[in-house]
C-alpha cells in the first residue's frame, strides 16, 4: 500500500519488493533490490525514509523519518521483524535483530549488530563493528554499553541526551497532556494522505 504524504509520494524501483500487506507512505525511496515485507510500515512523516540497495525491512518492522531526523539507512542492512527505526541513521551491512529500537539522532555504525531487543538511544553513536548484546542498551557519542540492570548508570547518560527534546521537541517535565495534544496534531497531517495507484 502506498501513500501519498504531505504532497511526497514513495519511489519504488523496479527491482524492490513491497509486500501487498506493507505501507509505504511519503517521501520514502527504496534502492535496488531491496526488499520490503508483509506488515512493515516505512512512514515519511515530514523527513524521508531512505533504504539503500539489497536492503531488507521484515515483517511489522516500523522505520520513521522525521524532520530533524530522516530515516536513513544504507546498504546490506537488514531490519528484523517488530524492529524499529525511528529517525535513525544505519550506516552499511548493519544487522537490526528481532524487537531492536533506534531512537532519533542515533547513528549505527558500519556492520555493527543490533542483537534482539536491544536499544541505540536518542543522539547516541555506536562505532562502526559494535555488538550490542541481546536486551543491552547503548547510550552516549560514542555509546557505553550497558546491561538492563545497570539503570542508574545508564540515567546519568542517557540524560543528557535530551530524549523530550529530540522526540518531542519539548523540555522535560513537559506534561503528558500538552506532549499528546502535539502528537495529535502532528499525525492529523495523516487525514490527507492518498492512496497512490
Amino acid at each position: 500500500m502506498l501513500y501519498e504524504h504531505r504532497g511526497r509520494r514513495p519511489v519504488v524501483p523496479e527491482s524492490a519488493y513491497v509486500a501487498p500487506s506493507a505501507v509505504l507512505c511519503g517521501a520514502v525511496v527504496l534502492g535496488e533490490g531491496s526488499r520490503v515485507l508483509h506488515g512493515a510500515v516505512l512512514t515519511a512523516e515530514n523527513g524521508e525514509v531512505r533504504l539503500g540497495e539489497n536492503s531488507v525491512v521484515m515483517e511489522n518492522a516500523l522505520v520513521r523519518g522525521r524532520a530533524d531526523h530522516p530515516a536513513l539507512i544504507a546498504d546490506a542492512v537488514l531490519v528484523g521483524p517488530h524492529a524499529h527505526v525511528n529517525g535513525a541513521t544505519v550506516e552499511e551491512e548493519v544487522f537490526i535483530a528481532t524487537g531492536a529500537a533506534l531512537f532519533p539522532g542515533s547513528v549505527a555504525g558500519a556492520r555493527s549488530e543490533l542483537r534482539i531487543n536491544s536499544v541505540l538511544h536518542v543522539n547516541s553513536r555506536l562505532e562502526p563493528g559494535t555488538v550490542l548484546p541481546i536486551g543491552w542498551i547503548a547510550a552516549g557519542d560514542p555509546a557505553q554499553l550497558f546491561s538492563p540492570d545497570r539503570h542508574e548508570e545508564l540515567w546519568a547518560v542517557q540524560r543528557e541526551l535530551d530524549f523530550p527534546g529530540t522526540v518531542y521537541r519539548v523540555p522535560r517535565g513537559t506534561s503528558m497532556r500538552e506532549i499528546m495534544a502535539r502528537q495529535s496534531q502532528y499525525y492529523g497531517a495523516h487525514l490527507d494522505d492518498t492512496p497512490v495507484d
